[in-house]
């Protein structure tokens, strides 16, 4: 295997690179094992992109109440009450020719195994109310208002805080048709996790999901009625800051946190309509509001 066809698995090597001895506390499950559907596909470079398509057919105004014990709630400091709400889907299809490959979150946020978090590379963090780990610049949610001249005015940020990436949806990427899935396992402090992304598969996130949303009456960041754009980006790029991970880079100087082929085609976004509000009125749709764990998230 050359060079170029290691990249796909130098995210882990980068991530656990200062720990020394044997580990036996924490094991990520093989990739033969029961859980996956096939072995590993490392051959080559990833390359996620955005599914504009599905963006633009499931978007819905709805309103909500959003009760305070909600984790999206919790965890992206929503104001809990009645909203309106922007929900919407997302599909991160991998049209590359090799898997994203993360593993075991344990790996990263716990080295040594030892059970402190001190130690953590960075690439994760703990979600006590959902208790497991979320995985941290995987995709990027905005919302542009469009001036009367065609610019875009400041981006509204979703309140969305975690994701993991598992295989939910196939993808035909036009080499040979869709391969069993890979990976189907987020991982607890308690589990083994097994996080990726296998060729001609999509991570998705459907609109009924806790917080797969704009709260557009948000006091802190209000969406009034108006044309918008709806801008996903998966994988993005960030400035390099001290404390923060910063294994990969771009060619503009960004960091990212996996490696893909490309990171030019890492965004979708589509142009919608946020009609007038007046009184209890917008679409319904049946929500699965944290009634179910990411890892077994619907994927229609």
């Amino acid at each position: 295997m050359n060079g170029r066809k290691m990249v796909a698995a130098l995210l882990a090597a980068a991530a656990l690179a200062a720990c020394e001895g044997p580990r036996t506390a924490l094991t990520s499950p093989a990739p033969g094992s029961v859980r996956a559907g096939r072995a590993q596909d490392l051959d080559g470079m990833a390359n996620l992109v955005v599914d504009a398509a599905k963006l633009a057919s499931s978007w819905v105004i709805t309103h909500e109440n959003l009760a305070p014990n909600l984790c999206s709630v919790q965890e992206g400091d929503v104001p809990p009450g009645d909203h309106y709400l922007l929900r919407f889907t997302v599909t991160t299809p991998n049209i590359g020719d090799a898997d994203v490959f993360i593993g075991d979150p344990r790996e990263h946020i716990d080295p040594n195994g030892d059970g402190s978090y001190a130690d953590s590379d960075g690439l994760y963090e703990f979600a006590a109310c959902h208790h497991h780990f979320h995985f941290r610049n995987y995709a990027k949610y905005e919302l542009f208002p469009v001036r009367a001249d065609g610019s875009l005015g400041t981006a509204i940020k979703a309140r969305k805080r975690g994701f993991c990436m598992i295989d939910t949806t196939p993808f035909n990427n036009n080499n040979g048709g869709t391969t069993p899935w890979v990976y189907r396992n987020c991982g607890t402090p308690e589990s083994a996790g097994f996080q990726g992304i296998s060729v001609g598969y999509a991570d998705t996130y459907v609109k009924a999901l806790g917080g797969q949303y704009f709260v557009l009456d948000d006091p802190a960041e209000p969406a009034p009625p108006g044309e918008y754009i709806l801008r996903i980006t998966v994988n993005p790029g960030f400035p390099q800051t001290a404390g923060e991970p910063c294994l990969f880079k771009d060619t503009h100087g960004l960091c990212h946190n996996f490696p893909e082929s490309s990171y030019d085609d890492n965004v979708g976004q589509i142009r919608l309509t946020i009609p007038d509000r007046t009184g209890k009125t917008g679409g319904t749709i049946k929500t699965a509001e944290d009634g179910i764990d990411d890892e077994n998230r619907p994927t229609q």
